[in-house]
């Protein structure tokens, strides 16, 4: 039982550090594509446009 959950645990450790690893990367990517720009710009701008 103890190396089960040795193997589990550190499978669970290195695979999931890189998963969240990529996942980082990948919200990061997005957020500053230079195609986003004005998007976000403008959702910036919102909260003071007066509807």
């Amino acid at each position: 039982m103890d190396e089960t959950y040795r193997a589990f645990a550190e499978f669970a450790q290195t695979w999931g550090l890189l998963y969240f690893v990529g996942v980082f990367l990948c919200v990061l990517a997005y957020a500053l594509a230079p195609k986003r720009k004005r998007q976000f710009d403008d959702a910036a701008r919102m909260p003071l446009s007066e509807d």
